[in-house]
């Protein structure tokens, strides 16, 4: 199984350690011709302005949007404002998943933060996620489904049906539970171990 990983900016390395334990081949995707042959691809963290004017320049956008409308696609951070519909300001987005982000909802890097989240999906053991510079979803429609809050209420991850969006990081951690999750639950794919 082929898993792209958007690598023009951001936390695409340790995305691919990951995919790799789990038995699939990360692609790196920088151009158009890449995507071909995928059968998921996961959108990194970084900073969203930077991967929207750069899958521009690379004429990456329209064929990104094209894949993420059809194909299992996963956004964390950065890559959650890049698959939302509204993020309150005028940028390159793919717009394909139905929430609405607030970009910068913790501030700058100084108010990064850790926090153990109950997700239903991945089991009974709290998930310790990495919040850095987060985005937050500020409001679910359609058949979009909240997988995770905060404590305080807030909406740090959802999936609606191919797609699936994460405001932290899974790759920083050890817990290789939501690339589990994504491949098997969101993808259909096989997952080794």
């Amino acid at each position: 199984m082929n898993v792209g990983v958007l690598a023009l900016q951001g936390a695409f390395i340790e995305h691919e350690k990951t995919l790799r334990g789990l038995g699939a081949n990360p692609v790196e995707v920088r151009l158009p011709q890449q995507l071909d042959h995928l059968d998921a691809l996961i959108i990194p963290g970084g900073e969203s302005t930077t991967i929207g004017k750069l899958a521009v320049a690379f004429d990456l956008l329209e064929p990104l949007r094209a894949f993420a409308a059809e194909k299992p696609t996963w956004g964390t951070c950065a890559g959650m404002i890049m698959l939302a519909k509204d993020i309150g300001r005028s940028q390159p987005l793919l717009g394909v998943m139905d929430i609405a982000v607030n970009r910068n909802a913790f501030g700058r890097q100084v108010d990064s933060f850790e926090q153990d989240l109950v997700i239903p999906d991945l089991g009974e053991q709290p998930f310790h996620a990495v919040f850095i510079r987060a985005p937050l979803v500020i409001d679910v429609k359609n058949d979009a489904r909240v997988l995770a809050r905060l404590e305080d209420g807030g909406i740090v991850a959802v999936r609606q049906g191919h797609l699936l969006a994460t405001a932290f990081h899974p790759e920083l951690t050890p817990d290789d539970r939501f690339h589990r999750y994504f491949l098997r639950e969101v993808a259909g794919l096989p997952v080794a171990g």
